[in-house]
């Protein structure tokens, strides 16, 4: 007997029919599926903000049933598209694609930007008497975008932000935006920008009030920077925060304007402080081919009365270099950030070039001075000294003028900066003095950034005096090149002027110049290369010294770490290479 088959019902589902759509729904397995969002036809930063925009990309990489992820899939071609608007793309289009494959899911979209939208008409004003301002009219003028330019909305309101902090900035602290309009066209693509602020009433400062601290209210006055009935300005605020942190007696401060009086023209000024520890103690190893392996222990007070005097000692101990000092400083807040220093100390020194020791008694007042730091001040050296197997004791007294000035990005490893000092010295002969001597110095270090991972450092040493007597100078007085700091290649103070017997004695010039590149290759380690040049002299000829090399550079916690490996490449006083090493900030 022929068994027939069973007629199926008409529409009914097979396994092979039934599979695929097990796959799309997540039906038969009961398992989520995998995503992954592929966005075509976009630079980076557009398709960055699209991505971020795109709720279906939170998905991505991870496991989503498929039901939620049509859902999303339904919505993302808006969702992209509105992403784009911010930047000016108000007629772009989506093309999508949800693909499948083995581990799931393949959102694709092909996006269209189409024409961007473009500024057609633009207003922008301040009205008040905000409106004569340099400050504000600057920032007017730099309001972007521009007439012609394409519609961005983060730089439109990075350019709003900029007129409302000149406003601020400047006291119009109640300042009103009156208009605030951006029109889009889309059928033409263009935008028109209306804006405007009054500005207000313009406030002043009000009484400043400080927090209980260590001093008396009267002498933390001092650090104001605005006198009574001065304009607002929150530049001055900030500086009055930055000068009591330079103060160095505050672990914390907070300056707090207060306008919530609208009654008022005066924002009166609260500051809190926080008193730091009152003694520090530091204590460090180092080491440098100059002066080889050395100790530094240090104690300074912070304060040590209620007009905020300092103190402070410091021993530093290496193989070549003992040195021990103490200061006392008299602050004196003000408009120029004045201080009287006091301070003694004694070296011992001994190099391949001189043997030294002598007592040093400073005198002087520091103060900021057209963006430099001034030091005017008297000094008193007395010492023994040997130098080519001459010894000798000198009495000096002179005087010294310094200006210096640092600025950086970075002061622990500065990608931009520069570090200038200038030094003047002079002493009359009869006045506690063996010699009468004068003697100017400048040196010069800069930064610069060449590509992301690369440094470009050049620096400069110059030099020059007169003297009555050269052999009563000091070896501190004198000129001396070479070493870890000068010209590499070279011992420490190798280069310099020689006597009859061929010794080193120092000269009366200077003149140093350096190059060097470095290159990053991680993000603490890095490679270097460099040639210094440059001699020490007196009245013969000016003979050029060059030292070239080779370095390692660590990025410390303690700063840069350099170790050099350099040999001279023109000079008459060998060829034999020699190892720097040198810890310590750039500028």
């Amino acid at each position: 007997m022929k068994t027939l088959p069973c007629p199926r019902p008409r529409g009914a589902l097979t396994l092979r029919r039934l599979l695929p759509m097990c796959a799309l729904t997540g039906w038969c397995t009961g398992h989520a599926a995998a995503l992954e969002v592929t966005i075509e036809g976009l630079k980076p930063e557009l398709e960055t903000a699209a991505r971020a925009n795109l709720t279906l990309e939170q998905y991505r990489g991870r496991d989503a049933s498929a039901a939620q992820i049509r859902r999303l899939f339904n919505g993302a071609e808006e969702e992209i598209s509105a992403a784009l608007e911010p930047y000016g793309y108000y007629n772009s289009s989506v093309a999508s694609d949800l693909r499948t494959t083995e581990q799931g899911f393949d959102a694709v979209f092909h996006v269209t930007l189409g024409p961007p939208t473009v500024v057609t008409e633009r207003t922008v004003a301040v009205t008040g008497d905000a409106a004569k301002l340099d400050s504000v009219q600057r920032a007017v003028r730099r309001f972007q975008p521009e007439k012609g330019q394409q519609l961005d909305h983060g730089v439109y309101e990075e350019s709003k932000s900029a007129v409302e902090t000149a406003l601020s900035s400047a006291g119009y602290l109640r300042m009103e935006e009156t208009k605030h309009r951006v029109a889009v066209t889309r059928r033409d693509n263009v935008a028109r920008i209306d804006v405007e602020w009054d500005s207000g009433p313009r406030l002043r400062f009000g009484d400043v009030t400080f927090s209980s601290s260590q001093f008396p209210p009267g002498f933390l006055e001092r650090y104001i920077p605005w006198k009574p009935g001065d304009y607002y300005s929150q530049e001055q605020v900030s500086t009055l925060q930055q000068r009591l942190v330079d103060a160095d007696y505050f672990a914390v401060v907070s300056t707090q304007p207060d306008s919530s009086n609208k009654d008022s023209l005066e924002v009166p000024i609260h500051v809190d402080v926080t008193p730091a520890k009152r003694s520090v103690y530091t204590a460090s190893v180092y080491a440098t081919t100059d002066t080889g392996a050395g100790v530094h222990v240090g104690m300074q007070k912070r304060w040590i009365n209620r007009s905020g005097h300092k103190t402070g000692m410091d021993v530093d101990w290496a193989q070549r270099r003992q040195v021990a000092s103490a200061r006392y400083t008299v602050p004196l807040p003000g408009p120029h950030e004045r201080s009287f220093n006091f301070g003694v100390s004694y070296k011992n020194e001994d190099t391949d070039t001189s043997h030294s020791r002598n007592t040093r008694v400073t005198m002087n007042e520091s103060r900021r001075w057209g963006g430099f730091t001034r030091t005017l001040g008297l000094q008193y050296l007395a010492g023994t000294f040997e130098i080519a197997d001459e010894q000798n004791y000198s009495d000096l007294f002179y005087a010294e003028a310094t200006l210096s000035r640092k600025r950086s990005d970075d002061p622990s490893f500065p990608r931009r900066g520069y570090s200038l000092t200038f030094v003047a010295r002079a002493a009359p002969e009869k006045f506690l003095s063996d010699t009468d001597f004068l003697q100017l110095f400048a040196d010069g270090k800069y930064i610069c950034p060449l590509g992301r991972r690369q440094r470009l450092i050049l620096r400069a040493s110059l030099g020059t005096m007169t003297v009555g007597d050269f052999d009563e100078l000091p070896p501190e007085l004198r000129f001396f090149a070479g070493g870890d700091r000068s010209i590499r290649g070279f011992d420490y103070q190798q280069i310099g002027s020689t006597n009859a017997d061929g010794k080193v004695i120092g000269g009366t010039h200077l003149a140093i110049g350096s190059v060097e590149l470095e290159r990053y290759f991680f993000r603490k380690w890095g490679a270097a290369v460099f040639a210094d040049g440059g001699d020490a002299f007196r009245e013969e000829k000016f003979e050029l010294n060059i030292g070239a090399g080779i370095g390692l550079r660590w990025r410390s916690p303690v700063g840069v770490v350099r170790v050099d490996v350099a040999k001279p490449v023109k000079s008459e006083l060998g060829d034999t290479i020699r190892y720097h090493l040198a810890i310590g900030p750039d500028l």
